[in-house]
């Protein structure tokens, strides 16, 4: 690990994306704690410009965006590694067990990943939510349900590509389970691309789940993201601009240093990529 971040901060792009990360990370990690009340309303200071009371300005209630912005880029993290780290999760089950088991089963399991994959990501995340509601709990299960065909054939071609390999052959010839050699063969050996999928998908999830909040079928007031910034902002743009700025630059952020880190981290686990570079 220590080897591969090494690698990621030599070059330019994930220099730049391993900055950009740590400071929004630092935002929602420090920020919440160092800012005021998010919820604190202040009618007579709703729209002031940024001072040093009110690092980003103030929205129609008066409350602090600073302390909003922060506590919305806490919210948009926690939903991406949760969303990833389910998808991660329930693709690894899957691709391994149709790598690993007989045809049928293979066929079977590809065959619901066809469906699911068939469907655009947002008409596929719409019929969910309308099926089974709003919330932070409910949009982390579906668009965590979206990414599963991603992570699920990645594992399975990666585990196709090792089932008979010598050292998988020599371990069933020692009387290994088929879950020892999964859990001590086969997933460190698929951990590797996994990571890279997980770290391209986390700026997507974020975007996503903006833009489900940005309708209304994302995360629900009182609770904050950086979607529902951007509405609150949107919808009162005539009378200032600040509400909209602090929340879409940090979007654009998060975004862009994700981004970076992702493709950093594909260019030094893949050899061919590293060996033009």
């Amino acid at each position: 690990m220590t080897r591969l971040m090494t690698t990621v901060w030599q070059e330019r792009g994930g220099k730049s994306g391993v900055v950009l990360v740590v400071l929004v990370l630092l935002l929602a990690l420090i920020g919440p704690s160092l800012a005021a009340d998010p919820n604190q309303i202040d009618v007579q200071a709703r729209f002031a410009a940024p001072s040093l009371g009110h690092l980003l300005g103030t929205d129609n209630l008066g409350r602090d965006l600073f302390a909003r912005v922060a506590v919305g880029t806490r919210s948009a993290l926690i939903i991406a590694c949760l969303v990833v780290a389910l998808s991660m999760a329930g693709g690894t089950c899957l691709g391994v067990t149709a790598a690993l088991s007989g045809r049928l089963v293979d066929r079977s399991i590809l065959a619901m990943l066809d469906i699911i994959s068939a469907f655009p990501i947002y008409i596929l995340i719409f019929a969910l939510v309308a099926l089974y509601g709003t919330g932070m709990g409910k949009l982390i299960v579906v668009i965590s349900l979206a990414f599963l065909p991603q992570f699920a054939r990645v594992a399975r071609n990666q585990a196709l590509t090792l089932k008979y390999r010598p050292f998988i052959e020599a371990a069933l010839l020692m009387g290994l389970s088929q879950p020892n050699i999964i859990l001590r063969h086969i997933v460190p050996n698929i951990i590797g691309p996994m990571i890279v999928l997980a770290s391209m998908n986390v700026p997507v999830v974020i975007t996503i789940e903006a833009a489900m909040s940005f309708i209304g079928l994302g995360v629900q007031p009182p609770a904050t993201s950086l979607g529902t910034l951007i509405r609150d902002g949107y919808v009162f743009l005539d009378q200032s601009w600040w509400p909209i700025v602090g929340s879409a630059a940090v979007l654009a952020v998060v975004t862009l240093g994700c981004t970076l880190l992702g493709e950093a981290l594909r260019d030094a686990v893949d050899p061919k990529l590293r060996g033009r570079m």
